[in-house]
């Protein structure tokens, strides 16, 4: 049976799961949110593993997310192994080449994936994105510069842009 490591990081917004597999880091949960929304998570694109709580295989991303979080790091380097749909990763993969410190629109991430129409499917799909921050998910804002949906919520995505000292409207 295939394992899921996880274990807790504690940051100026709380503390979170994070969790990954032997290939690489899966997931990252809300602040301040219980086991229950990992198991949630994992249903269905880690059906059938177990859960593992294991300190020392979560090591080198607790590491990286908290040098980021003390604004010692801005690109990530660990492995990630998110599961999702063609265009989820499609959608994802756009947003790992967002410059630290940037925002862009729904829009635009929709053009740079070649489907300029698909504006509410990139909505969706970012809010699908299973790893905050290393997929920078909270650089992405209106396009009226206003700050919208988060999954962890819009005060963790100002946190966020904050940290990066990143420019919107408020």
């Amino acid at each position: 049976m295939e394992i899921l490591y996880f274990d807790t990081l504690t940051f100026a917004q709380g503390t979170m799961y994070i969790v990954a597999t032997t290939d690489g880091l899966a997931y990252i949960g809300t602040p301040n949110a219980s086991f229950d929304e990992v198991k949630e998570w994992a249903k269905k694109p880690f059906k059938g593993y177990s859960f593992e709580e294991n300190k020392e295989k979560l090591q080198p991303y607790k590491e990286q997310l908290t040098a980021y979080f003390n604004k010692e790091l801005t690109d990530f380097d660990v492995p990630i192994h998110v599961k999702g749909t063609p265009f989820q990763l499609a959608v994802w993969d756009a947003l790992k080449e967002l410059p630290y410190g940037s925002t862009t629109s729904y829009g635009s991430i929709a053009e740079r994936i070649g489907n300029p129409k698909a504006v509410r499917a990139v909505g969706s799909a970012i809010g699908a994105n299973p790893i905050l921050a290393i997929i920078p998910c909270h650089r992405v804002i209106g396009k009226n510069g206003q700050l919208t949906g988060f999954r962890s919520g819009l005060d963790v995505k100002q946190f966020l842009l904050e940290l990066e000292k990143a420019e919107y409207f408020h």
